[in-house]
Formats: structure tokens, C-alpha cells, sequence
């Protein structure tokens, strides 16, 4: 399992012009069929793109906050 921090990507503020960029680093973090956490302070916009790009790379993607703890955003496991 791989726990991402968005924040991680960006300093101060995320660039919509960079988020090529951040694909690409959320990519390779997460490498290919495994399960996914997506956590930290980031833009909505930021966690939609990274979320359809894992589409079809990650076995399961999760959202995690203190608030709301887990959520499944999918989970492509046969089991």
C-alpha cells in the first residue's frame, strides 16, 4: 500500500500549469496494481486529476483526513 501526500508536490500553492507535473510524480509513487491513499492539504481540482489519472493504475484508491478517515473512491479488486 501507498500513502501519497499531495501537499508534497507543490510548495505554498498548486499550479494548474503543473499538473502535468504532478501526475507524473503521482504516477510513479504509486507504481501499478497496488492500493493507493491519496491524504494531505490540497486543492479539490488537484485530487479529482490525480484520482482519474490512478483510474486503471491503481488496484484501489482511498481518500484519507481526520475528518472523514477512509473513503473508497474504487477498488477494482476481484475479491
Amino acid at each position: 500500500m501507498s500513502t501519497i501526500d499531495l501537499s508534497s508536490l507543490f510548495t505554498d500553492t498548486a499550479k494548474l500549469s503543473d499538473l502535468p507535473i504532478y501526475i507524473d510524480k503521482t504516477i510513479n509513487l504509486a507504481g501499478d496494481g497496488n492500493e493507493v491513499i491519496l491524504t494531505g492539504k490540497a486543492p479539490v481540482w488537484l485530487y479529482l486529476a490525480v484520482a482519474h489519472a490512478l483510474h486503471g493504475k491503481a488496484k484501489k484508491l482511498l481518500y484519507r483526513s481526520p475528518v472523514t478517515g477512509d473513503v473508497v473512491i474504487f477498488d477494482h479488486n476481484p475479491f
